[in-house]
């Protein structure tokens, strides 16, 4: 998939804003380097995991992901900062593919703060409103949480002293069978992209390595504000191949002008 680059730099302005302010930051630096989704080869989320549904009450996972391919986004139900945007965004993707949630595919938010209950969920949704609507919210104890984004490798970090959650900004793409097929930039979709993936995942079929080179494009880490080492290379390949373009060019156009 090819990201929309005003996306992705939407991602860099407001990745920190999981994170309290300058003059309140409490997380060093080793705290914010264990943040990240790393899912592990053939990774599958435990749908028997008990939650509870911010609009019908008790469920398991399986069942709020109905048995479709899905998007899963975990959020933090009292962030206004990355939250919002990324589930506004992913909503509007969504309702651009011309699948709807609950009969075509699932559209679940897991709340990533055991403290959070149905309302702070109902809250969101109601807020954000239009595609995001759609989703089923749920809400979970910290076990339910912990044994779900272990199952993806997703690694967040609580402040202890302000509460906030620094958390990756990314939607999960899972099979029917809850198997993660992608790992993608809630910030960077668009509905024909996530409509092919949607319906590959539908498939049972996950990323090929072509998609994976694609899916680097979203190695921003946004809550450091860097880019990962593979990244920092493949942008560093990159730039030096345009480099070396642009001189080439210019030799044969110098050339041309003296024959």
């Amino acid at each position: 998939m090819r990201p929309r680059w005003p996306a992705v730099l939407l991602l860099v302005l407001v990745g920190s804003g999981t994170l309290p302010g300058p003059g309140q930051a409490r997380l060093a630096q080793n705290d914010l380097a264990r943040v990240g989704v790393t899912p592990a080869p053939d990774a599958r989320v435990p749908l028997g995991l008990a939650f509870t549904d911010a609009g019908s009450g008790p469920t398991t996972l399986g069942a709020a992901l109905g048995g479709r391919a899905a998007l899963l986004l975990p959020v933090d139900y009292t962030c206004a900062n990355v939250c919002d945007p990324m589930l506004a965004m992913t909503g509007a993707a969504l309702a651009a593919t011309g699948l709807v949630p609950g009969r075509d595919v699932g559209f679940v938010l897991v709340g990533l703060d055991p403290r959070d209950d149905v309302a702070a969920a109902r809250r969101m949704l109601r807020e954000e409103g239009g595609g995001a609507s759609a989703a089923r919210a749920l809400v979970g104890t910290a076990p339910a949480i912990t044994d779900l984004t272990a199952a993806l490798g997703y690694r967040f970090v609580v402040d202890g002293g302000t509460g906030s959650i620094a958390h990756p900004a990314a939607a999960i793409l899972l099979t029917p069978e809850g198997r993660v097929a992608r790992i993608l930039s809630p910030l960077a979709l668009n509905g024909r992209d996530l409509r092919l993936a949607l319906i590959e995942a539908g498939e049972g079929r996950g990323s090929t390595l072509a998609d994976r080179l694609t899916l680097l494009c979203y190695g921003y880490d946004a809550v450091r504000g860097v880019y990962t080492p593979l990244i920092e290379r493949i942008l560093s390949l990159a730039g030096a191949a345009t480099v070396l373009a642009i001189g080439l060019g210019m030799l044969v156009l110098h050339r041309r002008s003296r024959t």
